[in-house]
């Protein structure tokens, strides 16, 4: 997969990822956006007839990287070593860093070095040939979906870090709208494929069942 425009972080400047035009994965993509159109996201969310579970979670998963990317690139400003000296989702929930490769034992870090570690991991997990192949006819690894669950509980944190410490900011940018589509396009997607736990969940629980109750 190749890398195209970026957005700019505090200490690192983050590229959203591109499905190669023309691959299958593209066309996955292009089937998503279409669905994603009718405004149904439950329906938008399902696997297509015929299609790979796994390939589906890949092209969604790097579809929300990119999604995430771009909201949290709107609100960098905010999200300050001063304003947010550590990573949380309001009183009750706190985030400390650990990679299990490069950082073993769990950090407490600011919000915004928390998410620079964080996007960063994801990115070198979307880079990876061996985790996320682009090549048709290359078989995903038996730890894909383990792989792919880690990385949307971690992407959740940044939407409720957002929610939670910086929703003042994203209306003051009228971005309130998009927030929303994109958090509940994510829930739908996590819920139709039982990626996340219940309890990861539990800090935008109120949020995820007022967005969704409307929809079963």
């Amino acid at each position: 997969m190749c890398k195209s425009a970026s957005i700019v972080f505090k200490s690192i400047q983050k590229t959203n990822k591109n499905i190669p035009e023309g691959s299958h994965q593209y066309e996955l993509l292009k089937h998503a956006e279409a669905t994603l159109g009718s405004g149904n996201l439950r329906m938008a969310v399902m696997l297509p007839e015929g299609e790979d579970l796994n390939e589906w979670v890949a092209v969604n998963t790097v579809d929300f990287f990119n999604q995430i990317n771009m909201l949290y690139g709107t609100i960098t400003d905010f999200c300050t070593e001063d304003s947010c000296p550590v990573m949380s989702a309001g009183p009750k929930y706190e985030y400390h860093w650990a990679d299990g490769t490069n950082i073993k034992k769990p950090i407490k870090c600011s919000a915004p070095k928390y998410i620079d570690y964080l996007m960063t991991w994801v990115q070198d997990q979307l880079d990876d040939e061996t985790l996320f192949p682009s090549k048709i006819g290359v078989p995903f690894p038996k730890n894909f979906m383990s792989v792919a669950k880690t990385i949307l509980k971690r992407l959740f944190r940044v939407y409720a870090h957002i929610y939670h410490q910086h929703f003042d900011s994203v209306m003051q940018l009228q971005e309130e709208a998009h927030l929303n589509t994109s958090f509940k396009h994510f829930i739908f997607f996590v819920q139709e494929f039982n990626l996340i736990d219940r309890k990861e969940l539990a800090p935008l629980q109120e949020l995820i069942e007022k967005l969704t109750t409307k929809d079963r």
